[in-house]
């Protein structure tokens, strides 16, 4: 075995493994796998998106690699004028949730540069090996699965908003449907040449020029100046203690990660395994803690250490890990993307700034240049010092949820990871507890929650990805998300 990739679409790790096959690591194949899921799973990642990449090399300290988007705005004057936002509505079925798009919504692009850093810092196989089998899968088309067809049409109100969405998501007139094909050849050409002239063309050259001319003519705040200085930060993880291992995942100014290593300790105070109410609780405790003050002081360069000493005491998402002990977790989102698809670029730019959750005290409130505050949280659980569990999730707001019950699952209940990932979930957020079926609920209900319930497992709730490793027989296995099309491919 070379190795175990576990990512959002069956493509999209196969192409993981295909890369472990020819001798690369883990991050290798996670890189590759990032790049077919650009026209895997063009909905929730691409181009125009942002994400973390979070990597234990073998005998290294793991590394934290931030490349999410950015506040845009550089150079423009305070309170810029800018086009108005468009808000569309999206329905999970038992949940409406509004998204904002429209060209004021896109922030800085970092996938690009993003990957480079990975691939610099930690690949062994060339750039033009890693974009391969996504420039075959972008030219040669993906077959549409049932999931990302459901995807697709709940989408529609993106994808049919401009027309360069509706050439590119629509070229049938309608949204791709489970057995049409999904191509992107400019995506392909524009593989093949970051692979060939690195990410320069699209933060200083031509590309970042035509891309930041376009958003100027249709409104929005983007500019040279925020992809010139736009550069892949590379910080410590976030270390919190449970159950006798250490949970490392996204530090500051990420959210989400702080957020979820702040519930786990709260867990690890209680008795094992944890009662559905006492995750509800730790979920509301975290929640309560992401006031407007909290996000301020996310950027603070000592603000982990403040609100780990007060505190903690003493979203399509990649995992891999290879049979020479490299590890790595890569969470990358376009939002849903803003409708915005640049002729010629292969980019659809992301929706960052008008995302609700990454902006819930108002919309274009945060400084230019400063990383929106993602709940994205690329997360690894070390016994020993090497990684047990490696594990992601999409989802926006359920990621935090969705990771903890997972790590939950494997540590506290002695699950194995797919029957972790496959059990029921719940999630907190609003005053409301939102259920899946087969979650027992007395206990919430003599605390007189209000409860909304799921008829069946739903997309709602995330699609976390995850890669265990036995710590006594070294095996790796492998765990996909059901809810969202999820595949394992061993290599």
């Amino acid at each position: 075995m070379r190795g175990v990739v576990a990512a959002g679409h069956p493509v999209t790790a196969a192409s993981g493994a295909e890369i472990l096959r020819a001798g690369g690591n883990a991050v290798d194949a996670a890189l590759a796998a990032m790049f077919t899921s650009f026209v895997a799973e063009p909905m929730l990642t691409g181009l125009g998106a942002g994400g973390y990449m979070l990597v234990a090399p073998p005998q290294s300290a793991p590394v934290l690699l931030d490349f999410f988007v950015e506040a845009p705005g550089r150079g423009l004057a305070p309170g810029a004028p800018h086009a108005p936002l468009h808000p569309v509505d999206v329905s999970f079925g038992h949940v409406m949730q509004v998204f904002n798009i429209g060209a004021s919504a896109a922030g800085p692009y970092g996938v690009l540069a993003g990957a480079w850093t990975a691939a610099q810092r930690f690949a062994r196989l060339p750039p033009a090996e890693l974009v391969a089998p996504a420039v075959a899968a972008a030219r040669a088309g993906v077959l549409v699965g049932e999931r990302q067809a459901y995807l697709f049409e709940i989408l529609a109100p993106i994808t049919s908003a401009t027309p360069e969405a509706r050439k590119l998501f629509m070229p049938a007139g309608h949204s791709p449907r489970a057995g049409d094909k999904h191509c992107d050849p400019a995506l392909a050409d524009t593989l093949e040449r970051l692979a060939a002239e690195g990410p320069a063309p699209f933060y200083t050259g031509d590309v970042a020029e035509l891309v930041c001319d376009w958003v100027a003519e249709r409104g929005g705040l983007l500019t040279r100046a925020d992809l010139a200085a736009y550069a892949t930060i590379v910080r410590d993880p976030v270390r919190v203690a449970y159950r006798g291992q250490t949970v490392l995942t996204n530090p500051p100014p990420n959210a989400g990660g702080v957020l979820l290593a702040y519930a786990l300790a709260l867990l690890e105070r209680e008795p094992a395994p944890p009662t559905v109410a006492a995750i509800v609780g730790a979920m509301e405790s975290a929640q309560a803690e992401r006031t407007p003050e909290f996000l301020a002081d996310l950027s603070d360069p000592g603000f982990l250490e403040r609100f780990s000493t007060s505190r903690l005491g003493a979203t399509t998402h990649i995992s891999v890990v290879d049979a020479d002990g490299w590890a790595c977790a890569v969470t990358c989102t376009n939002g849903e993307g803003c409708g915005e698809v640049v002729p010629g670029t292969g980019i659809h730019l992301n929706n960052m700034m008008g995302e609700q959750d990454l902006s819930p005290f108002g919309f274009h409130a945060h400084p230019p240049g400063r990383r929106l505050p993602s709940m994205m949280a690329p997360t690894m659980v070390l016994r020993d010092g090497i990684p047990r569990l490696v594990l992601g999730s999409a989802g926006s707001n359920r990621i935090r949820s969705a990771i903890l019950q997972v790590v939950i699952g494997v540590l506290d209940h002695g699950l194995g990871v797919q029957a972790a990932i496959d059990a029921p979930r719940v999630h907190f957020e609003d005053g409301t507890v939102y259920v899946e079926p087969g979650v027992e609920t007395a206990a919430l209900e003599a605390e007189e929650r209000t409860l909304v319930r799921f008829a069946t497992r739903n997309l709602f709730f995330g699609g976390a990805q995850a890669v265990l490793r036995d710590p006594v027989a070294g095996t790796l296995t492998g765990g996909c998300d059901p809810r969202r099309g999820g595949a394992v491919v061993i290599a």
